[in-house]
């Protein structure tokens, strides 16, 4: 039986996380992307247990406290956590599990899962990123401006990742990310 493996995706917010994973699960549908747990209401066309699984403070909490979470973090006033159960079910039936998630958690997966691959999207340059960013037009001045001085510290941190991938060219990048999956492995 085939061994799964933990893979962690994180980057600073507009660098195009989300893009490469759709794009990597449309490719590799063999792949296994773990759902969120969110204490944040649902969005329009958001469906529970499909984009998040959304929950109390409370009962978030209580999962916290149980040791349900693999990782965890706070972020805009509403906690988003990682499920241990199916990701380790997952693992054990030898798939290969997806994270997307934060600098903070993926810190914390580091810890408790220090198997784990870690990847890190980079922006093409600063300049890019704040690009992207304004070009989304879904965020005040000084909402883009704390996401800016957040990217910088994230990016600061590319180097704490076993793979860091600048996504200036889509099908390089996933093309980058499918080689640190997908190709036989030398001993690292």
């Amino acid at each position: 039986m085939r061994t799964g493996k933990l893979i962690v995706l994180t980057g600073p917010s507009g660098v195009g996380k989300g893009t490469l994973l759709r794009s990597l699960l449309q490719r590799h549908p063999e792949l296994y992307l773990s759902t969120s747990v969110t204490t944040r209401a649902p969005r329009p066309g958001e469906v529970n247990g499909q984009h998040y699984f959304f929950v109390s403070r409370a009962e978030f909490e209580q999962m916290v406290v149980e040791g349900e979470l693999l990782e965890w973090a706070e972020f805009a006033g509403n906690c988003y956590g990682t499920p241990r159960r199916p990701v380790e079910q997952q693992i054990n039936q030898g798939r290969c599990v997806l994270l997307e998630i934060e600098l903070e958690g993926a810190r914390q997966i580091r810890q408790t899962f220090p198997e784990a691959l870690g990847i890190f999207i980079l922006p093409p340059s600063m300049l890019e990123l704040e690009f992207r960013i304004r070009s989304r037009a879904q965020d005040s001045e000084d909402a883009i401006l704390r996401r800016l001085a957040r990217a910088q510290s994230e990016v600061d941190a590319a180097h704490e990742f076993d793979i860091q991938v600048v996504n200036d060219d889509l099908d390089k990048a996933l093309g980058r990310i499918e080689d640190a999956l997908f190709a036989p492995t030398v001993s690292r």
